[in-house]
């Protein structure tokens, strides 16, 4: 099955590769890692062309898709799983949380609509994959971890790979960032039974938040939900996820 027209299919792979061959993050490119990369995007497309009904789209954004190729995922996984870093699959990053699968990644990411200048939050930082993403759109991430042994692992992983515009904090993301709010966007990478109130008391006016609700052992929704002018908000079921609970301080 094709996804897109095949002009359209061959700009995308020129512009991934592009990304690949020009970004400093990423050492050794060239190698590799890059033909790997460039396979996981074409799977994740594949996976957003046929999860459509569910996305409202049937295509990521080349903002989303540039982010996505100039990530080097094997930097975030543990070393011995890293054979496995460009496969679309979740994996054990210790503390007993995971890396999310990267089609996931790409469509929080890009069902957030982000723009140039945007400032954006990020609950659960774990390897700091996520806000690694996040970080090709925006001007400036904050990201947030309960775990710290994880949190002070990201701080010190992002700070070698280059990305200057992420700040990572200890702490329970519940609550947010309310000193650096309001945000464009806010991302949680946890499950918990309804959308926080202090985070959608963060969200600019236009903004959006994204994040799994349900039950941490059973069924969970990935939920989308605007912050509309009058501050009211739409909320939507994007498509069933699974996720690891938010932990919390009290937990």
């Amino acid at each position: 099955m094709r996804i897109r027209s095949g002009q359209r299919q061959s700009a995308m792979v020129s512009a991934a590769m592009a990304v690949l061959l020009s970004c400093p993050l990423i050492a050794g490119a060239g190698d590799a890692r890059e033909s790997e990369r460039l396979q996981l995007i074409r799977s994740i497309e594949q996976h957003v062309y046929l999860t459509r009904e569910y996305l409202g789209r049937s295509e990521l954004s080349d903002r989303t898709i540039a982010a996505l190729a100039a990530t080097p995922r094997h930097e975030f996984v543990p070393e011995a799983l890293r054979r496995y870093a460009y496969d679309d699959r979740p994996l054990p990053i210790g503390s007993d949380q995971t890396i999310s699968q990267p089609y996931i990644v790409a469509v929080m990411t890009d069902l957030l609509e982000l723009r140039p200048g945007c400032r954006v939050l990020d609950v659960g930082t774990g390897s700091g994959y996520q806000a690694a993403v996040l970080a090709g759109i925006c001007e400036h991430v904050y990201s947030i971890e309960i775990v710290p042994t994880l949190g002070v692992e990201a701080r010190e992983r992002l700070g070698r790979l280059g990305y200057g515009n992420v700040t990572i904090r200890i702490g329970d993301g519940f609550y947010g960032w309310p000193e650096q709010a309001p945000f464009d966007g806010i991302v949680v990478a946890a499950v918990a039974d309804a959308l926080p109130p202090p985070l959608l008391e963060q969200l600019k006016p236009g903004g959006r938040i994204i994040m799994p609700v349900g039950d941490p052992l059973g069924h969970q929704e990935l939920i989308l939900a605007h912050r509309l002018a009058d501050g009211s908000f739409e909320e939507q079921q994007v498509l069933p996820v699974r996720f690891v609970p938010l932990t919390r301080d009290e937990d």
